[in-house]
């Protein structure tokens, strides 16, 4: 009897013990930061386990915290559920690393519907509890989005974050297709001129411009009514030369290109006056890629391979050579004079302008620059550092401890700048990029009248994070100006800073542009290791879009040597790239006021508008239709495709089309007469 009691006991323990597995088994716990995290999209940096953004201990309000994943805006993160989770907890704040700075929203939301918002947070404010049922939820979306102003120091912290699944796991999802497809056709072999219809030029400066034009080579370029004192050559393409004349004035030239295929023709505007820069820049910016690592070769390279790749045929322009070329000051102007990655400066520039390409320097009035190199002022009188003479300094003439570089982000006692124009301009440089923060008056006037007054032409581009109250001064006293901080190549970076330049629209013009930072295409790393994009094919004919629309500088970031086919079709057409190189050079605006499917047009010269209809939700294509009523016109247009290269049809009281996720399309609307 005892034996068998001791066996129904035996029975009894194994069956509740083999149900409350059961039980246990199906309501499994997952933590965020035991995911997968590399598809989730954010607009800075990688998503940290149990780390903040800048991999310290998470801490909100005051409190630190062991688990949870830190992140920044705009950061979105898809688990697919499929109606198998129970609960999302977690509690949420910004990041103590960015002390006051900061402000995002954390969203929580299912297939159409949002579960949670957490409304503004700012960097200080205690954490926020979510606590969300995922009763029948298929699709769990968790997103930090940058509240409205801009994305610097959003770093967003989803602490003890977990999910309860009745069966099953999350599967981690990915919201974009990465896989390339090409969209505009080959160039053809008849010649077609392409580029800048307009040239700002300041009287007695050094005149050079290469004529961009496709089409199968031998090619002859003439011009018709080039002023006295310029010339073309004939097998290149390149006008060379300094006007005689000193009175401000338009000319008018007829360029004109032939080959074995065909002829062609196109009106030129060189405008004699105070301006330059009549239409935004566009060329390639050694950072991205090669940041603080970038030597007189690499610069050398992309300049022959932005020759070689065709580039220069479709109106791409300058070589500019970012932080890292910097060594100490000598010469008959004491200026910064180039470190051992860059022996000979002069040589270097004569080559590139010979190839018929333009080059830009880099420099800030600071002591020191973000990449730990001397600046244009200093503390001694002599324009020495006490740094450099102790010798803590590597093989670069670069801060040998990281830990030392920010305490030069400050002005020394003594400018040199002047003697670092002189130096520029007997060099040869056609560009500068000044760089520090905040972009004070003083300083931007100071190097705008040494620029204007030293005889050449130097387009002058501020950076970085531009204050938008001096947007007035910017415009008057340089050719673009930052209006951001550093982009990366992610769609919460490219996104949060394209679809978020509304208020800097009446400061663009000829001469003066708002620039939303460097192109994010191709292979980037900003150091020796590069990787490609990770923005998808979509996102990448967003970003150029949106760019030409804005009527943005356009600055390759990528290793120009380096394109694959997809990249270098995403460069070179030039329907697309005429919307930025425009002479009229308005910059486009949202005429709709939908956040996920905005709509942004621009005034082209001719008459016509170029309209971007994008998509930047994350549940699938829509189509999206934009009315007359919004872009202000009426009666019927004919519609054509930019990227395809095609015409659509005419049109009449509205157009629409299917935008994929993250895509755009980008037409051209031209009034049809009767």
């Amino acid at each position: 009897m005892t034996r068998t009691r001791n066996l129904v006991g035996v029975a009894t323990i194994l069956f509740f013990t083999v149900f409350l597995s059961v039980i246990f088994a199906q309501n499994k716990v997952y933590f965020l930061d035991q995911l997968d995290l590399s598809t989730m999209e954010q607009g800075w940096g990688y998503p940290q386990k149990n780390k903040s953004l800048d991999k310290n201990p998470l801490s909100v309000g005051g409190k630190v915290f062991a688990r949870g994943v830190g992140t920044h805006a705009n950061s979105l993160y898809w688990l697919e559920l499929n109606g198998n989770g129970e609960k999302f907890s977690a509690l949420v704040g910004v990041d103590d690393e960015v002390k006051e700075r900061g402000t995002v929203e954390f969203i929580v939301l299912s297939d159409d519907v949002k579960l949670f918002r957490s409304g503004i947070m700012r960097g200080g404010d205690p954490a926020k509890k979510v606590e969300v049922d995922l009763s029948g939820v298929k699709n769990l979306y968790l997103q930090v989005t940058q509240a409205d102003d801009n994305i610097n120091y959003d770093h967003a912290d989803w602490l003890d974050a977990k999910i309860v699944m009745k069966r099953g796991e999350p599967k981690v999802r990915r919201i974009v297709s990465m896989e390339p497809y090409i969209l505009t056709p080959k160039a053809k072999k008849e010649p077609k001129i392409n580029g800048a219809r307009i040239f700002g030029v300041r009287p007695g400066a050094p005149f050079l411009f290469t004529v961009a034009a496709t089409g199968k080579r031998p090619m002859t370029f003439t011009a018709e009514n080039l002023p006295a004192g310029l010339k073309i050559d004939t097998k290149t393409g390149r006008i060379s030369g300094t006007i005689q004349s000193k009175e401000h004035k338009t000319y008018r030239v007829i360029l004109k290109a032939k080959n074995k295929f065909g002829e062609v023709s196109s009106n030129f505007r060189i405008i004699v006056g105070d301006k330059i820069a009549m239409t935004p820049p566009m060329g390639w910016n050694s950072w991205n890629c090669w940041g603080p690592t970038v030597s007189q070769e690499k610069v050398l390279s992309s300049a022959k391979a932005m020759v070689e790749k065709g580039l220069i045929n479709h109106g791409w322009t300058y070589i500019n050579i970012d932080d890292g070329w910097q060594g100490v000051r000598g010469g008959k102007y004491n200026a910064i004079m180039g470190n051992r990655k860059f022996p000979d400066i002069k040589k270097m520039i004569d080559e590139i302008h010979a190839m018929g390409l333009k080059v830009g320097i880099y420099s800030t009035p600071w002591r020191g620059t973000y990449a730990g190199h001397i600046g244009g002022s200093c503390d001694n009188a002599d324009g020495t550092y006490d740094w450099i003479k102790a010798g803590e300094y590597n093989e670069n003439m670069r801060h040998k401890e990281r830990k030392n570089i920010g305490k030069d982000y400050t002005f020394g006692k003594y400018s040199f700048v002047w003697g670092d124009v002189q130096q520029w301009t007997e060099w040869g440089f056609d560009y500068l990029k000044y760089d520090w923060n905040p972009l004070d008056v003083q300083n931007v006037g100071i190097m705008s009248a040494l620029l204007r007054s030293c005889g050449r032409d130097i387009v002058y581009s501020l950076s970085n994070s531009a204050v938008f109250e001096n947007a007035p001064f910017y415009a008057q006293l340089s050719n673009a100006w930052r209006t951001t901080g550093d982009i990366t190549d992610s769609w919460g970076s490219m996104a949060g800073i394209g679809f978020h330049q509304h208020r800097w629209t009446p400061y663009a013009g000829p001469g003066h542009w708002n620039d939303p930072d460097m192109l994010v295409v191709g292979k980037v790393g900003w150091s020796e290791n590069l990787h490609p994009t990770r923005l998808s094919p979509d996102e990448q004919y967003t970003h150029i879009s949106l760019w030409c629309l804005l009527s943005a500088p356009l600055l390759l970031g990528c290793d120009l040597a380096d394109l694959d086919d997809f990249t270098l079709n995403l460069l070179t057409n030039d329907e697309v790239i005429e919307v930025n190189q425009d002479p009229l050079g308005d910059q486009a605006r949202q005429v709709n006021s939908d956040e996920n499917y905005p709509i942004y047009a621009k005034k082209m010269e001719d008459g016509s508008l170029a309209v971007g209809l994008f998509n930047r939700d994350f549940r699938g294509e829509k189509k999206v239709a934009v009315s007359w009523n919004e872009l202000k016109i009426s009666g019927e247009w004919r519609v054509r495709d930019l990227w395809r290269q095609k015409d659509v049809g005419v049109f009449d009281g509205k157009f629409s089309a299917s935008v994929p996720v993250h895509g755009v399309v980008l037409v051209r609307l031209f009034p049809v007469r009767k």
